[in-house]
């Protein structure tokens, strides 16, 4: 049965208490995400997503993955993070290889400038995770958020093949 319909066929609208939830989560999660993007363009320059992205490079091996990974692993249609490596490589923070293994196939690479600015700015942008989010909560709710947030996560990433997910496209 669909678990959105009961028994006889109607929807099942949240309850006051499921909108009440899912309100405050909406609400802080849009306030955070702003938050720590204000923190990055303020300190660096740069967008929440952005930062993201070069995260991602600096932890790869040799600080480099194909696009498609890069755009997999940040959650990004591959448009998007195209446009987005452009703004990175026009600051000299990223640059594209070619794949030689595969002609249509590219690298986003970190470069050494990239990784400086990486490291003058995770400081700040830790300070205003911290600030924002884990300061708030006892050690029993930060363990208890992230295992509500691994539950969605699995629950939204499909295993299958073919999935039908942005970032494959």
């Amino acid at each position: 049965m669909n678990t959105a319909m009961d028994s006889a066929g109607r929807h099942r609208w949240l309850t006051d208490e499921e909108q009440r939830v899912w309100r405050a989560y909406l609400h802080a999660t849009t306030l955070l995400e702003d938050h720590l993007d204000r923190q990055l363009q303020r300190d660096a320059g740069m967008p929440h997503i952005y930062y993201g992205l070069l995260v991602g490079l600096a932890e790869a091996p040799r600080r480099r993955l194909r696009m498609t990974e890069l755009a997999r692993n940040s959650k990004i249609t591959r448009s998007r993070l195209s446009h987005a490596i452009a703004r990175l490589e026009k600051s000299g923070w990223v640059r594209r290889e070619d794949c030689p293994s595969d002609k249509r196939g590219q690298f986003a690479v970190l470069t050494d400038e990239g990784a400086e600015v990486l490291r003058r700015t995770a400081p700040g942008h830790v300070t205003a995770v911290r600030q924002a989010l884990f300061e708030r909560l006892t050690p029993e709710q930060r363990k208890t958020l992230g295992e509500i947030m691994e539950i969605v996560a699995e629950g939204l990433q499909p295993n299958e093949a073919g999935a039908d997910l942005p970032w494959l496209r």
